[in-house]
């Protein structure tokens, strides 16, 4: 009984002031749900702001490593040329007729006139050779000559006498045909002898040597008492003609329509500085040679002077006209591969600047730079030392000349 009657303590009733619903939390909890979510707040705050910069940075990093991984290259315009140009090419002077002299008949040289540097006019005698054997031969030919000529006039006295007989009926016919064969032969034998005759005097007038036109004594290969052996087994003189000389030039393919003939040219030699020799283009090969992509032209100087001399190195100055303005590039810029001759330009891509290999025909080359008359234009731009793993379409990254760490344009 007195269990049952045990009343648990009541609490004391809680005041509800103004405001204050009456189902409202205590106090204590809604403080701590504030804190919570406070807490949430900073703790989403701190993480966002710790994902963000990396992202960006990470961002950013491959984009720097992106364009880092581009080559930098440096590309500048072409400077354009002159339509018209001067340009200079080697050349070979040689004598306008030049000629080797050999002896036509065997002996030994007897006398000499002439040496080397000595002025002869056409026709002048050279040399003589002694050919006794030639001398005697002639003399019995001669001989044979007047032996063949006697009997061929008794011959033909007697074939005449025996035609005369025949109309009389004095001889007969068979005796007759005998002596006018006779003397039919014997006149074959007289020609016979004067052709000896002949050929012999020809040997021996080739025992004196002439000159077979005027110029100088270049070469004298021969002294007296030398033994001279017929044909061109021994060079006895040489001779040139100097009055004009021919200047002989291979000329490129890209300039051969210039090269026509009646063009002037100017010739440069070391042995005369400052000075100049005028010549005129007189002729061309009219063929390309295939093996050096050139044509032979000849220009004709005037040397009545003797200033000049055959054999001479000299550099020929002539005017020739482009086509087309050529585009001047250093020779850096050349790309020599399987494919061909190619120069790197760069161009405007989707995402930048990309490189682009255009092949090109080049003109003038003076080893530093060189001339493009077909690939390449005034707008372009042409890369300088271009990378050897260099490609088309390649993302490139253009650089300014004088910044070594390449700060992009």
């Amino acid at each position: 009984m007195d269990e049952e009657r045990k009343v648990e303590p009541q609490q004391p009733p809680v005041e509800e002031g103004p405001g204050v619903p009456p189902d409202a939390p205590p106090l204590s909890g809604r403080v701590a749900a504030v804190l919570i979510v406070v807490l949430l707040l900073v703790a989403a705050g701190i993480v966002v702001a710790g994902i963000v910069p990396r992202v960006h940075a990470r961002a950013q990093l491959a984009n720097e490593t992106k364009t880092l991984a581009a080559p930098a290259v440096i590309a500048n315009p072409p400077t354009p040329g002159k339509v018209s140009q001067e340009v200079v090419l080697p050349a070979n002077i040689y004598a306008y007729s030049d000629a080797s002299l050999y002896a036509r008949t065997d002996g030994y040289l007897s006398k000499w006139y002439y040496d080397i540097g000595a002025h002869v006019r056409q026709g002048q005698l050279l040399a003589v050779i002694a050919s006794p054997e030639v001398d005697k031969q002639l003399l019995q030919a001669r001989a044979d000559l007047s032996t063949a000529e006697s009997n061929a006039g008794l011959a033909k006295i007697n074939a005449g006498r025996y035609q005369g007989l025949l109309t009389q009926n004095a001889v007969s016919k068979q005796d007759t045909d005998t002596f006018t064969t006779q003397a039919e032969s014997t006149s074959s034998a007289v020609k016979s002898a004067l052709a000896n005759v002949q050929r012999l005097q020809e040997l021996q007038s080739f025992e004196k040597i002439y000159a077979p036109f005027s110029g100088v004594i270049t070469a004298r290969s021969v002294d007296i008492g030398q033994l001279i052996n017929a044909g061109a087994g021994t060079q006895m003189f040489r001779i040139s003609d100097i009055h004009i000389l021919r200047v002989y030039v291979n000329v490129p393919q890209i300039y051969s329509q210039s090269a026509a003939p009646g063009t002037t040219a100017r010739l440069t030699f070391d042995e005369f500085p400052g000075q100049t020799f005028t010549g005129k283009l007189v002729r061309t090969a009219r063929a390309i040679d295939p093996s050096s992509r050139t044509l032979l032209v000849e220009i004709d100087v005037d040397n009545r002077d003797g200033k000049l001399m055959p054999g001479a190195y000299a550099q020929v100055h002539m005017s020739v006209q482009n086509a087309v303005v050529p585009m001047i590039i250093p020779v850096s810029a050349l790309i020599f591969r399987a494919e061909g001759l190619q120069v790197a330009t760069v161009v405007k891509g989707p995402n930048g600047d990309q490189a682009k290999l255009v092949h090109v025909l080049l003109g003038q080359d003076d080893g530093n730079t060189v001339q493009v008359v077909n690939g390449i234009n005034a707008d372009s731009r042409v890369v300088v030392n271009p990378p050897d793993s260099i490609i088309d379409d390649e993302p490139v990254r253009v650089v300014h000349p004088g910044n070594a760490e390449g700060s992009a344009e």
